[in-house]
């Protein structure tokens, strides 16, 4: 069964159509990557999934159950948004920690006020996922005194704290500097080798080909084409293959 299932999502603001018709799924562990200009979709997707945006169309399924359903007169209450939220983590491409807290506050404030476990078991939790991410040394540190890196790194130990089933990025490296690009997406790779779910939303043509299990080309709000990594070797469609190019 598929973890995640996506059947007929569409989303407009105002008159401007920006997802129109979007399906996929996606298998437990796998990583899929989306590919796409800017302005063509994208990150409005992963704001569908994880309820910032809600669709007008379409069927959300994890695990077989749905969470959302536009046909549905029942509108969704803010509990059950919350609620649905929690299957996904977001890890935003600036960031978004609380500058008034220190790098331990940023990742155990939201199972602490979720009452994911006890004191103890949220802080142990915490430091933990902040030594996978290589900055148990930070733990006291404030976001301001971190490179962009390291508060990328912050920002997806913030994530996984709240456990998701499906993890998304949003061009996770596009506001840091070419040299701490590596440091986050050498993390990213050691999360897939632990098996975890993950959307990736990235311009990083070389690292979409060797993480990805599934690509999909995003454009003006349709699927153009969808596969493995020879989407990006042996593009058949024209748009994918001009936006390619644009790289080399």
């Amino acid at each position: 069964m598929a973890i995640l299932e996506v059947c007929g999502l569409k989303k407009s603001f105002g008159k401007t159509a920006v997802l129109k018709g979007i399906n996929f799924t996606l298998e437990k562990g796998e990583v899929l990557v989306i590919l796409g200009s800017s302005g063509g979709g994208k990150t409005t997707l992963l704001r569908c999934l994880n309820f910032l945006e809600i669709p007008e169309e379409g069927v959300i399924k994890v695990g077989g159950k749905v969470i959302f359903d536009a046909g549905n007169s029942a509108v969704l209450s803010e509990s059950e948004i919350r609620k649905n939220r929690l299957n996904f983590g977001l890890v935003f491409q600036s960031f978004n920690l609380f500058p008034q807290y220190n790098v331990l506050k940023n990742v155990t404030l939201a199972p602490s006020l979720l009452k994911k476990g006890t004191d103890q078991e949220i802080t142990q939790n915490a430091k933990q996922l902040l030594s996978k991410v290589g900055l148990s040394n930070k733990e006291e540190s404030y976001p301001c005194e971190l490179s962009g890196g390291q508060q990328q790194r912050v920002a997806i130990a913030r994530a996984l704290a709240l456990n998701p089933a499906i993890l998304c990025f949003d061009e996770p490296t596009s506001a840091l500097d070419p040299e701490l690009t590596g440091e986050v997406l050498k993390v990213i790779k050691s999360l897939k080798n632990s098996d975890m779910t993950m959307i990736i939303v990235t311009h990083e043509i070389e690292f979409a080909k060797n993480i990805a299990d599934k690509i999909i080309f995003v454009d003006n709000g349709v699927i153009l084409e969808e596969g493995d990594a020879t989407v990006i070797d042996a593009p058949k469609n024209e748009r994918l293959k001009n936006f390619l190019a644009s790289f080399s």
